[in-house]
């Protein structure tokens, strides 16, 4: 089983030529090899940069004439232990922990080929398909990503999958399981799922069964190619033939499949999601129900996001909107100046100049929607300012100015962090400034 990227002078680390604010694909193909877990067939598995617009597209390139299938829910079918987009001989099967990634490394156009019906499985987990997407770079590639942003929350029950989601600023997953095994139990995982934080805390864990399953799923068809180099498998007295990366190791690959699935929806996902005992029949379930109720935007985030998280209202709320962000690094928003401002009633009437500490408390509020970011519940947060250096106003802001301010993170120590702030009108500078912050409860 192998994994590999070809070169590119056009690809780059994700961490530098792709924004939240673009959409992205990858900078060149990547390939990955092995056979299938539950149709037990080689597979070589192709990833391949996509034109913009494209979104998340499988093709059988064994099969001459053979139809793209979108990686969207409504190509889901229902499917024992996995999830299956299409019917017949074109169907894929097993695609959760292909699209994990996808989903992880918030890859918005890309086409995946496949020369058999089922990726390979590899070790079992999410991480070999992130390192060979990593390893193809992400670039961004035009146009602006779509949301799907929860305003209200939902509940779905599929068997016994329960899920609720609620708004949210980001993806937020709290995953509760319950097998009746000793060496797992109850586990619970919550993550707010960033590339970062699915690397480090989900994209190893592998899928997992049990021994008095073997003979019955395999008299179905199922996991013809699982072995304990693919899988974790449990027998009555524990762990067959190899070490838990984790001890909860299972909650954690059921939130990997849940992250995979949630690709479905066709556009990033921005919800607070507590699933109990989910299955991927309940997540295509949940799935549905959010893209039936929640709303697609193509700005990151909106004035209602915006309100959802800082604690400032009329007048002192400064920000309008955010275009940009870069997980911990940077972040883009935006001020519009109008004359109905309430400033501009006392602020040399007749000559209305926008107050150089209000341009100074907009980049605060940016910045504190960057520091905000990966919290689950912002609303038992707030924000901090605890120093400005090297403040320089360049030029006065007027009505009818939009100013644009770009806050970049300078050094992160905890709850502390440290930010370089610029704000401009058509591209001049207005205000510079050095500001450091606090993130405390409420």
């Amino acid at each position: 089983m192998t994994a590999t990227a070809g070169k590119s002078a056009a690809a780059t680390s994700d961490s530098t030529s792709a924004r939240a604010g673009e959409r992205r694909t990858i900078g060149r193909e990547a390939v990955v090899t092995g056979i299938g877990l539950h149709l037990g067939q080689p597979c070589r598995l192709t990833f391949r940069p996509a034109p913009t617009g494209a979104g998340i597209v499988f093709r059988r390139t064994d099969l001459a004439g053979s139809t793209p299938i979108p990686a969207r829910v409504e190509f889901a079918v229902d499917a024992e232990r996995r999830t299956q987009l299409g019917t017949g001989a074109e169907a894929l099967h097993t695609v959760e922990h292909v699209l994990a990634a996808v989903g992880a490394l918030a890859i918005d156009d890309l086409e995946i080929g496949m020369d058999g019906p089922e990726p390979p499985i590899l070790d079992g987990s999410a991480a070999p398909f992130l390192e060979a997407l990593r390893g193809a770079g992400l670039v961004a590639n035009g146009g602006r990503p779509e949301w799907l942003v929860l305003r209200k929350a939902i509940r779905v029950v599929e068997g016994e999958s329960v899920y609720e989601a609620r708004p949210c600023l980001g993806l937020s997953l709290d995953v509760t399981i319950d097998f009746p095994h000793p060496h797992i139990g109850l586990q619970r995982t919550q993550c707010m799922v960033t590339a970062e934080s699915f690397t480090r805390e989900l994209a190893s864990a592998r899928t997992f069964g049990f021994m008095h399953e073997v003979d019955a799923l395999r008299s179905k068809g199922l996991i013809q190619g699982a072995s304990t180099a693919n899988a974790v498998v449990l027998d009555a007295d524990g762990v067959v033939e190899t070490t838990l990366r984790w001890p909860d190791e299972f909650s954690r690959h059921k939130a990997l499949d849940c992250v995979g699935d949630l690709v479905l929806a066709g556009a990033r996902v921005r919800a607070h999601i507590t699933a109990h005992k989910p299955s991927h029949r309940g997540t295509v379930a949940l799935v549905r129900a959010l893209v039936q109720h929640a709303v697609r935007e193509p700005a990151v985030y909106s004035i209602e996001d915006i309100m959802q998280v800082l604690p400032h209202r009329y007048p002192f709320l400064l920000v309008d909107r955010i275009l940009e962000i870069e997980e911990g690094k940077r972040i883009v928003g935006l001020k519009n100046v109008t004359i109905n401002e309430p400033f501009f009633q006392g602020h040399f009437p007749g000559h209305p100049i926008m107050p150089g500490v209000l341009i100074i408390e907009s980049m605060a509020q940016v910045g504190g929607m960057l520091l905000m970011r990966t919290i689950a519940d912002p609303s038992s947060k707030v924000v901090y300012f605890l120093s400005l250096d090297n403040v320089k106003f360049r030029r006065p802001v007027k009505p009818g100015d939009q100013l644009r301010i770009e806050m970049e993170v300078l050094q992160i120590r905890g709850m502390m962090c440290k930010m370089r702030g610029v704000a401009t009108v058509d591209g001049q500078v207005v205000t510079e400034a050095d500001m450091s912050a606090m993130v405390r409860d409420r």
